[in-house]
């Protein structure tokens, strides 16, 4: 049945069992939306809802029915005709319908969730398959509890839906009690003792109560099962569900499995934010593989070592699962090495700066703050123009003229390698006029390509940053600028520019 005996199929529930937690249900426009980037990222099977539960979820069905093209769409039912009826109507339109029916296979279940017999609940599984072969001919079954479950009995429910025309057999470890070595044995179990389990793909779900999710899925998939059942970000009831992110990247890392998927990595990363945003559940900073502090280093050796050599403490490349680069995170623990990498990122050429000088400046600044951003640095450097830049272009004096009946003029003084220099200019405005003294002063016209103005914190009386962006001699050049007045504040971003090429 399978033409790539590695290849692994990725079934995403987020849209299922994911959207089951308290407080981040979905509405149908933004399970289309999901749906959408799903079917970008790559993923085989996409479990749409689950139609009996309410109308609500079965409208969701049927649109993810109509709009993806690629995936299989499938549909929830417990193992009675009422579901699977309303299951079988909410996937007409899909172009791949799969109905996902089951029942419980562990005794604990069988004698207090449905008060039967494994005699009667066998009977129960084979009849829910076969009626629902009656509408589609993909068919998952569960066995609901499988991780509890007495493997004997187990593989004969198996055996017997397989017999009925399941397609795809899913051993749910629906409480996340099985350590790997059991659950990986387990599979092992139903491959070796399952007669007609070469009919049938086997799936793995696992949930994630002692944390164990997505070492057990891996377990199974290493002793045969070709189907992963996975959420983003691991989201799901309780503790969640097995994260898809975890174990797409786990079998890019270790090509040893000699397993893989056809998900489109550098999609993760955004997709994982998307469904953040949408369902108000925060990832949690040190998340694998999508965490804020994922690929973020802050101690000063390690951030050292990555700068000389990625692989040094980061087994996955961030642009892997679509992550610009790693963070170097600033502290008072960082080195000369980590601040130099943080202002060439920004546009800073090293060898016209004294960097000791800087770096001392620096650690004065780290021990006050816990962490030093972007806006931090550039404050730093932006306000010892002077220091930071030899022989660099510095105000000395600004002063600006202007009104409702006045056409706007400045004056500026800039010292430029021991001199001092002054011109006046009018624009049509203050900030205008200001860039036009500059250019006076240096002989230049320097095209400004981006022209942004940000407060820091907010408020009428606090300090403004503007960035500006300015094109020379075909070469693109940032600037940052700081003040209380906009005006001194952009004329600060100017010379920061200028300062990097003049």
């Amino acid at each position: 049945m399978l033409h790539d005996p590695n290849r692994i199929y990725v079934f995403d529930t987020t849209l299922r069992d994911g959207e089951q937690v308290p407080g981040s249900q979905l509405t149908t426009p933004e399970k289309l939306i999901i749906a959408e980037a799903l079917e970008a990222l790559g993923v085989d099977i996409i479990e749409a809802g689950f139609p009996i539960s309410s109308p609500g979820d079965f409208n969701s069905v049927v649109e993810i029915s109509k709009l993806v093209k690629h995936p299989t769409v499938c549909a929830l039912t417990r193992a009675n005709k009422g579901d699977i009826d309303r299951a079988a109507e909410a996937l007409k339109y899909a172009k791949r319908p799969r109905i996902h029916t089951g029942i419980g296979a562990s005794d604990t279940h069988i004698q207090y969730k449905f008060n039967s017999t494994r005699e009667a609940i066998l009977e129960r599984a084979v009849e829910a398959v076969k009626y629902a072969k009656s509408f589609v001919e993909d068919i998952e079954f569960y066995a609901e509890d499988a991780g509890r479950a007495d493997n004997e009995y187990l593989a004969k429910m198996i055996e017997a839906v397989i017999a009925a025309g399941a397609t795809v057999v899913n051993i749910p470890d629906t409480n996340g009690y099985c350590l790997p070595e059991q659950y990986g044995a387990k599979i092992r179990f139903l491959k070796e003792n399952v007669k007609n389990i070469d009919k049938a793909i086997i799936s793995v779900h696992c949930h994630n109560d002692l944390g164990l999710a997505t070492a057990n899925s891996i377990a199974g998939l290493q002793n045969g099962a070709r189907q992963v059942e996975c959420t983003i970000n691991g989201i799901g009831e309780r503790a969640g569900n097995t994260s898809l992110e975890e174990v797409v990247m786990i079998l890019k890392t270790h090509q040893s499995l000699n397993l893989h998927t056809d998900i489109n990595t550098k999609q993760l990363y955004p997709l994982s934010g998307m469904v953040s945003r949408m369902m108000r559940m925060p990832v949690q900073p040190n998340k694998a593989i999508v965490g804020r502090n994922a690929f973020a280093h802050s101690s000063g050796i390690h951030q050292d070592g990555v700068l000389k050599h990625r692989e040094n403490y980061e087994i996955i490349n961030p642009e892997d699962v679509g992550i610009d680069q790693s963070e170097i995170i600033l502290t008072a623990r960082s080195g000369r090495h980590a601040l130099k990498h943080h202002l060439e990122r920004l546009g800073y050429t090293i060898d016209r700066i004294d960097l000791d000088q800087v770096y001392q400046r620096f650690l004065e600044m780290a021990d006050e703050k816990k962490e030093l951003k972007d806006d931090d640095l550039l404050q730093l450097m932006g306000d010892k123009t002077e220091e930071s830049f030899k022989n660099g272009l510095a105000i000395n004096a600004l002063q600006v003229k202007t009104g409702d009946q006045e056409v706007p003029e400045a004056t500026i003084r800039l010292s430029y390698k021991g001199v001092e220099h002054e011109a006046t200019a009018s624009g049509n405005g203050p900030v205008s006029a200001t860039i036009k003294a500059i250019e006076d002063i240096i002989g230049k016209h320097i095209e400004i390509k981006e022209f942004n103005i940000h407060s820091i914190h907010g408020g009428s009386d606090d300090v403004s940053k503007v960035d500006m962006r300015v094109i020379y001699d075909d070469k693109s050049y940032m600037g940052y600028g700081f003040s209380t007045d906009i005006v001194r504040a952009s004329a600060n971003a100017y010379l920061d520019a200028l300062n990097k090429f003049i």
